[in-house]
């Protein structure tokens, strides 16, 4: 009796495996479960941030895309054409010229103005050789509307476009970034990343990280990237 009793004191505890796994199983799924919330999470404010400047590029990108096709009738900018007198003693740089004209028309442009030059050259018209002086241009641009200036050095005239633009041309332009400052080139940069973000925490959300789905998501992307690269090496 005192040997079985010992054998049964030294013998371990049967051990059920079924139960040790149901027991890991809650802790898998907890953590799974923690991720797929926090993914919503993100999709929820990413979406939310984008949403109303999404809503402003989507509807310019509509008109943008389909406004000829469409016919639609709306004006985006109305040009002006004048002249202006330049001053006597003329101007020092294109640089120069672009504060003159800034000043006198009282235009202050939000992206840096372009300036460009090109040198005098010699052109042929009915046989004969003309000089063509040197030729300043400036471009001036808000998201309202532009001004562009040309000047032939040593004339005394300076040719102004001046571009206004509606309000459908003012949207189109901000859409384009033309006559924006770095802020809302960098905006637009966040607003491009979340619709990136939202791509992919939606994905993410749809395989709900089963195993099959998640390599299908996987290997469509890699196969759309594949065939853009392709595309692209054309």
């Amino acid at each position: 009796m005192r040997d079985y009793a010992d054998s049964e004191a030294l013998d371990p505890m049967p051990v059920n495996i079924t139960q040790m796994n149901k027991a890991v199983q809650p802790r898998g799924r907890s953590r799974r479960a923690l991720f797929l919330r926090w993914l919503r999470q993100i999709h929820l404010y990413v979406g939310l941030w984008g949403a109303a400047l999404g809503l402003l590029f989507g509807a310019t990108g509509l008109l943008l895309n389909h406004r000829a096709i469409l016919k639609i009738p709306v004006e985006k900018t109305s040009v002006r054409t004048l002249q202006l007198r330049a001053p006597e003693q003329g101007f020092s740089s294109p640089a120069s010229m672009s504060e003159w004209v800034q000043k006198e028309l009282q235009f202050t442009p939000i992206a840096p103005p372009i300036v460009r030059s090109q040198a005098s050259q010699i052109l042929l018209l009915s046989g004969r050789e003309l000089t063509q002086p040197e030729r300043w241009n400036v471009s001036l641009t808000r998201p309202e509307g532009a001004i562009n200036a040309e000047y032939f050095v040593g004339t005394q005239s300076i040719k102004i476009e001046h571009v206004d633009a509606t309000l459908i041309g003012t949207l189109t332009r901000l859409h384009m970034a033309v006559g924006v400052n770095a802020f809302w080139v960098l905006l637009t940069d966040t607003i491009a990343g979340s619709m990136i973000l939202l791509s992919l925490t939606g994905l993410l959300l749809w395989t709900q990280l089963h195993t099959v789905r998640t390599i299908a998501v996987f290997v469509s992307i890699g196969a759309l990237l594949g065939g853009l690269a392709f595309l692209w090496s054309i």
